[in-house]
């Protein structure tokens, strides 16, 4: 039940900056889509140029984070 009221929750901020984190990494980008068992594609803002998306499933992330902005 938790699953879709967090995967609702992230689709309403669809566009937004977001920190991502699981238990071997941090992801930091760009939300572009939540759907189905796949749930979030981030645009990883690596360093290397934007265009590096990252599929995670709900179950693998431990805490999001939304930035306030400067």
């Amino acid at each position: 039940m938790f699953e879709n009221l967090f995967r609702d929750e992230l689709a309403n901020r669809v566009g937004t900056t977001v920190e991502i984190a699981t238990d071997n990494n941090l992801f930091e980008g760009i939300l572009v889509n939540v759907s189905g068992d796949l749930v979030v594609t981030v645009d990883v803002n690596d360093g290397y140029g934007n265009g590096n998306q990252v599929f995670l499933s709900v179950d693998a992330i431990n805490y999001v984070r939304f930035p306030a902005m400067a």
